[in-house]
């Protein structure tokens, strides 16, 4: 019995591309939605210190609950895992707590399509996640509720409501989310983004909780003069300045986010994080910096709503044609995941979804 499952594992070098936990949450997902086990070596080899932390513990342990699966190696700092799928039956009601300040985006970019998927059920699937909300290295909570929820319910027709219960700063955590998923009983739709059109309007929140309120306006002071220093009209942009109550967040922390709103309903985003070692100013003109090299760029989405979608299109989806810019588009290491995604959707190859109704992986 031993030597025909060990047979029946497709192998992973978690060292490929960016060799992090990207590759990781990629292949626990396909794994679960196919029902097919995986092992994967030399787990997040590319980071320090290398091997699971808790918030990549925390997030195969979910899949593992909602899968009915079984895992082998999975605890903190090891770099080999075996991770075996039952049958995903929707829907469920699943939490998950890394004890950390580990992002409660990834952990639903893992969640999310092991639970869109089912054809016995009307019923949505109920996701509380506790966790850091706000914090560097991966998208803010903020930007999953508008900017990539939104994108869902537009063009994939998959209305997932999210609700902050709590912010949880980086490093203390302590944040929780609830997430309502509803099933689909087919394949998503396919999708054609190829005109953004002009920006309409720039949207934008910079909030603080446990810190002063002028620190909040700083930054909204100092990302709409970077604005309007790059060629954006005063009457496009409105950003507001946030104070946090005590009961609306744990610990202290800050961030912005930026939103331009285009007339053909596109939303390209450009965001920031507070941190001890940098300035508000500096916080808020990296975001209207990080937005205009988005504008920039002439693409439909942004640099990571183009992971995220992609993400998506790997596990669920089809895109016919998506605008995203010039080859030289990412920056930085967003295009290593993407790169990620592409290869471990290869992985389980052709065996057919048997877990849901999604589209043949490639």
């Amino acid at each position: 019995m031993t030597s025909t499952i060990a047979h029946s594992l497709v192998h992973i070098d978690g060292s490929f591309c960016e060799g992090g936990g990207q590759l990781l949450r990629n292949a626990v997902a396909i794994s679960a939605l196919l029902s097919k086990p995986i092992s994967i070596a030399n787990v997040r080899s590319n980071r320090t210190p290398p091997g699971l932390r808790k918030q990549h513990e925390t997030g195969i342990n979910l899949a593992t609950a909602i899968s009915a699966g079984e895992t082998e190696g999975v605890h903190l700092g090891s770099t080999s895992v075996t991770f075996k799928p039952g049958k995903i039956e929707l829907p469920r009601t699943s939490t998950a707590d890394p004890g950390t300040a580990g992002s409660t985006t990834l952990l639903l970019q893992l969640a999310l399509p092991c639970l869109l998927f089912s054809s016995s059920s009307t019923l949505p699937s109920l996701l509380t996640l506790r966790g850091g909300t706000n914090a560097s290295q991966a998208p803010q909570i903020d930007y999953t509720q508008h900017v990539f929820l939104p994108f869902m319910k537009r063009h994939f027709g998959v209305d997932v409501t999210l609700k902050i219960l709590r912010r949880g700063y980086f490093p203390k955590g302590g944040g929780a989310v609830f997430c309502s998923v509803p099933p689909v009983a087919e394949a998503l739709p396919p999708v054609t983004l190829t005109e953004r059109g002009p920006v309409q309007v720039i949207r934008g929140e910079a909030r603080v909780g446990g810190l002063p309120f002028i620190l909040a306006d700083r930054m909204k002071n100092a990302a709409r003069a970077r604005l309007l220093a790059g060629g954006i009209s005063s009457t496009a942009i409105r950003i507001n300045a946030v104070r946090e109550t005590q009961e609306q967040t744990f610990g202290s922390g800050g961030g912005i986010l930026l939103l331009a709103e285009t007339d053909n309903g596109c939303v390209i985003g450009g965001s920031s994080v507070s941190t001890k070692s940098k300035t508000p100013e500096e916080i808020g003109n990296e975001a209207a910096d990080e937005l205009l090299r988005n504008l920039g760029h002439d693409g439909c989405v942004d640099e990571y709503l183009q992971v995220a979608i992609c993400y998506v299109g790997v596990h669920c989806a089809k895109f016919e044609s998506c605008h995203e810019g010039p080859d030289n588009y990412f920056h930085g290491s967003s295009k290593r995941p993407l790169r990620s995604q592409d290869w471990t959707s290869d992985r389980p190859h052709k065996d057919g979804n048997k877990n849901s109704g999604a589209n043949d992986w490639r």
